[in-house]
């Protein structure tokens, strides 16, 4: 019996950078010190002015390769999840699947998903595995969320850092007796009843950009946009987590312990500080096994938990052999929660593992 088992994350960050002394120019009223307390960040990588989400996608997946848990030729499924792909079309994972040199029989799709997208994908591609169509999977996420904000936006530029990270995904061989996943319980969920929460609104095919729409309005909340940029509805956002999360959690809990494994740690997606430290609370999980490194990373979207599994690797917070549950919230409204068992072979690469590029 085939299982999905994860096998390696290779992250890329921008060398560019956004730091919380620059916002301060921008916005007087704030502090350096405010701004960390609030938000637990830092400093943002921000992608350079002619660097994509497939040029990041790209490096990503050129260091998971590098790492040779398998070569190109053995890949044959490519997943990109990103929100600000290169085109309309073509899709940008057939971008992704020519520049890493995979196998034309290769197949290769996009999924369109934020926050909550890494849970989703990994679901997808545990599907592609378990069900017998795929053997190695590689799932990439990329996100250049910084583009899409106007610079004095008070509400998203403060959050938002841009990032990538590359999965491999691989089938392993199982005892058909034992029932335990290395990849889940999962769970899914939808409610576009908040789709215009967080909603770049126009560009696409409902509302075409014009004109019309590049012009900058206040939006008396002290920040000025376009109907091109990034509008995010914080109070919303916040209201819809801590409504879902908390019960999503304790659902997952419960399978658990119906199969009597326990969760090590747990890496929700890293929305702000604030919103963490709310949800540690409301599930009422225990610090030394809650994971947050947005300091130095900011909110990177569907790339925010696997970069912070890496992180959390390489901090040794979490250990080969351990199992996570993983939590994606956001943009859609979407939402998603996944145990992952890593295997003791399993390989974290970070930025330091690549120091001459």
């Amino acid at each position: 019996m085939k299982v999905a088992q994860l096998s390696g994350i290779a992250c890329y960050l921008p060398k560019d950078r956004l730091g919380n002394d620059e916002l301060v120019r921008v916005f007087p009223s704030w502090t350096e010190e405010k701004i960390v307390r609030k938000l637990g960040i830092r400093t943002r990588p921000i992608a350079a002015s002619d660097e994509t989400a497939v040029d990041m996608a790209v490096q990503a997946g050129k260091r998971l390769l590098q790492s040779n848990l398998c070569t190109p030729e053995e890949v044959d499924f490519l997943v990109l999840c990103t929100q600000s792909p290169d085109y309309f079309l073509p899709t940008s994972a057939c971008l992704v699947q020519e520049r890493l040199g995979l196998s034309t029989r290769c197949a290769a799709f996009d999924i369109n998903l934020g926050c909550s997208g890494f849970v989703y994908g990994l679901a997808i591609c545990k599907g592609l595995i378990e069900s017998g169509l795929a053997h190695k999977v590689l799932f990439i996420t990329s996100e250049t969320y910084s583009k899409y904000i106007n610079k004095q936006d008070r509400t998203s530029r403060p959050l938002f850092g841009d990032g990538a990270a590359a999965t491999l995904l691989i089938a392993a061989d199982t005892d058909s007796s034992d029932s335990e996943e290395f990849i889940g319980p999962v769970e899914l969920g939808t409610d576009g009843k908040g789709a215009d929460m967080l909603i770049v609104p126009a560009g696409a095919q409902r509302l075409p950009a014009s004109r019309q729409t590049a012009i900058v309005h206040p939006d008396g909340r002290g920040s000025v946009r376009s109907q091109n940029e990034l509008f995010m509805h914080g109070p919303g956002i916040f209201s819809f987590t801590i409504d879902v999360i908390p019960p999503l959690v304790e659902r997952i809990q419960k399978k658990c312990r119906e199969r009597n494994v326990e969760i090590d740690s747990y890496i929700f997606h890293q929305a702000n500080r604030f919103m963490l430290d709310r949800l540690q609370d409301l599930c009422n999980i225990d610090k030394s096994k809650y994971f947050n490194n947005m300091m130095e990373r900011g909110n990177t979207v569907s790339s925010s938990i696997p970069i912070a599994i890496v992180d959390a690797m390489k901090t040794e917070f979490v250990h080969p052999g351990d199992r996570s549950l993983l939590v994606g919230f956001g943009v859609g409204l979407s939402w998603g929660a996944i145990l992952v068992h890593f295997p003791e072979n399993f390989v974290a690469l970070s930025d330091d593992d690549f120091p001459e590029e």
